[in-house]
């Protein structure tokens, strides 16, 4: 193998090092959440109709402080953002699932799912272009 190719593999490893660190930091920083907002919800009598978007901020926000904590090798910010964006709605939808006694599959995971990629989109062009700075 040349160098040039030994390069690219090694590049591939970091990329996909990286998306895993962002997965699972996403996932805890929403377990971390997801408690705080219920003990919120609870105390403050919040309405039952905010919790749906106060989890999808909750995911948005997981997804964009793990790609701007994890995502450092340059290039391909957006791809690797997509990739994190739907690992994390597709992990996070299991974890949840297993800690809320069974699976619902409905338009909601599809949903989720979506907006995870749209949230990994941005925020991995965030991150390389905070990065390139």
């Amino acid at each position: 193998m040349s160098e040039n190719a030994n390069i690219a593999v090694a590049g591939k490893k970091t990329y996909i090092a990286e998306i895993i660190k962002v997965v699972a930091a996403a996932l805890i920083f929403s377990l971390l959440l997801v408690l705080l907002s219920a003990f919120v919800i609870k105390f403050f009598n919040v309405p039952s109709g905010a919790v749906p978007v106060i989890n999808q901020i909750i995911r948005t926000l997981s997804i964009f402080t793990g790609c701007m904590i994890f995502l450092r090798s340059p290039g391909c910010g957006w791809l690797r953002g997509i990739i994190t964006g739907i690992s994390y709605s597709l992990l996070a939808f299991v974890l949840f699932s297993l800690l809320g006694g069974g699976f619902s599959w409905n338009i909601t995971l599809l949903n989720n799912t979506a907006i995870g990629a749209a949230a990994g989109l941005v925020s991995g062009i965030i991150s390389m272009l905070v990065r390139r700075n």
